[in-house]
C-alpha cells in the first residue's frame, strides 16, 4: 500500500475511535437504528456525518438565512436570523458534547436541522398559521377534514427532512437524528443524550442572543436585567453562556441524562420568563406583529382558494391534502419571499414602487 493509501482515514477508523474514546452513554454511529431507506455505507464518513452533510446542503437550511429570529433582519445587519441562531446552537451543543465525550457529529446534525420547519417572521408566522387553521371550519364548513389543530415548527422540521426535501423523497436521515430534531422542543424528550444537549443548547443560545439583540434595539437596557439572575449567570452574554455550559457539563458528567444544577436552571428559566414579559411580548418587539400575521393569513387563504398556483411539488408531496400543501408552501417561504408574494398578489403595481 502506498503512502497516499496509508494516509486515508476510513469510516471504520472513526467508528473504532468512537468505541475507544467516547462515553458509554454516547450514541455510536456504528450502532445507529438506521435509515428508513437503507443505503450503502460511505467509505469515509460515518452515518451521522452523512446526516450533518445532507442537512447542511439542503434548501430549507439555506432559507434560514432569510427567516426572522425575533427582530426583522431588515431592521439591521447584526440582528440574528434563524440561520445564525442555528449556528450558535450547534456551536454550544458541540462544545458540550465534546467535553462530555458524546457523539459530536450526531449532536451537530440535530442542531443544524432543529429549526428547518420555522415559518417566515419567526414565531409570529407560526401563530398566524395556527390562527388560520382555526378559522377553516367556519370559513369553509365541511370542506376540509383532517385539519391540524395548530402549526408546530417541531413537527414541520421533521416533515422537512422526512418528506419535503430532495423532491419529496426526504433526506433519509438516521433514526437518532430525526428523533433529536423532533425532540428539540415540546413534549417529546430525545432518546439520546446528544439530542438532549441540543434541546438545552437551543434555550441557552436564544435567551442570550435575544438579550443581545434586544439591547441593540434599545428595547431593554443592561440595568433592566433582573439582578438575582445576573448574579448567578453573569453580567454579559459571554459570561452567561460560559456559566450555563460549564454547569451543564459539570451536572451531566458521568450521568445518563443531560441536566443542570437547580440553582443555575432556575436562573436560566427565570431569565427566560423575564424575556417573554419584557421582550418577546413587549409592544416594541410586537409592534409589527399584526402586519406580519395579516400577511401570512392572507397568503394562506389566497393559496388555499387558488390551489393551482401552489407549486406542483408541494401538491405532489401532500398526497391530495390541499391544506397541507399550502402549509408546506407558506411555511417554507423566507421573509422576503413572503413579502414579495404579498405585494404581487394584493398591492396595485403603482403602490409597489
Amino acid at each position: 500500500m502506498d503512502t497516499f493509501e496509508q494516509s486515508k482515514f476510513y469510516r471504520e477508523d472513526i467508528e473504532r475511535r468512537e468505541k475507544e474514546t467516547l462515553s458509554p452513554y454516547a450514541a455510536l454511529s456504528c450502532e445507529t437504528k438506521g435509515r428508513e431507506v437503507p443505503r450503502p455505507l460511505d467509505p469515509y464518513r460515518t452515518e451521522y456525518q452523512r446526516d450533518r452533510d445532507r442537512i447542511l446542503h439542503c434548501k430549507s437550511f439555506r432559507r434560514l438565512s432569510h427567516k426572522t429570529q425575533v427582530f426583522l433582519a431588515a431592521e439591521g445587519d447584526h440582528y440574528r436570523t434563524r440561520l445564525t441562531h442555528t449556528l450558535e446552537v450547534a456551536q454550544i451543543a458541540r462544545s458540550v458534547a465534546r467535553t462530555l465525550r458524546l457523539n459530536e457529529d450526531l449532536t451537530e446534525a440535530i442542531a443544524l436541522g432543529h429549526d428547518l420547519g420555522h415559518t417566515p417572521f419567526g414565531h409570529t408566522g407560526e401563530q398566524a398559521l395556527t390562527e388560520a387553521l382555526l378559522q377553516l371550519p367556519s370559513r369553509y364548513p365541511g370542506k376540509y377534514t383532517n385539519i391540524p389543530e395548530k402549526y408546530e415548527h417541531v413537527d414541520q422540521s421533521l416533515r422537512m427532512v422526512e418528506k419535503l426535501e430532495y423532491e419529496g423523497k426526504g433526506l433519509n436521515l438516521c433514526w437518532e437524528t430525526r428523533d433529536g430534531i423532533h425532540g428539540h422542543s415540546g413534549q417529546h424528550m430525545p432518546s439520546t443524550l446528544e439530542g438532549q444537549i441540543v434541546r438545552i443548547a437551543d434555550r441557552v443560545a436564544y435567551i442570550n442572543h435575544d438579550i443581545d439583540d434586544a439591547l441593540r434595539a434599545h428595547i431593554i437596557y443592561e440595568q433592566d436585567l433582573p439582578q438575582d439572575f445576573v448574579e448567578v449567570l453573569g453580567s454579559n452574554s459571554p459570561e452567561r453562556i460560559t456559566t450555563l455550559v460549564r454547569d451543564l457539563v459539570d451536572s451531566s458528567a458521568g450521568k445518563n441524562q443531560i441536566i443542570m444544577s437547580p440553582r443555575v436552571e432556575e436562573a436560566m428559566l427565570g431569565l427566560r420568563s423575564w424575556m417573554f414579559e419584557n421582550v418577546y411580548l413587549s409592544e416594541d418587539a410586537k409592534s409589527e406583529e399584526p402586519k406580519a400575521k395579516a400577511l401570512i393569513e392572507a397568503l394562506f387563504f389566497y393559496y388555499l382558494e387558488h390551489i393551482d398556483e401552489v407549486p406542483h411539488e408541494y401538491r405532489d408531496y401532500s398526497e391530495g391534502n390541499d391544506v397541507q400543501s399550502v402549509i408546506d408552501f407558506v411555511a417554507g417561504m423566507t421573509d422576503r419571499y413572503a413579502l414579495k408574494q404579498y405585494q404581487k398578489l394584493f398591492l396595485p403595481r403603482s403602490w409597489r414602487i
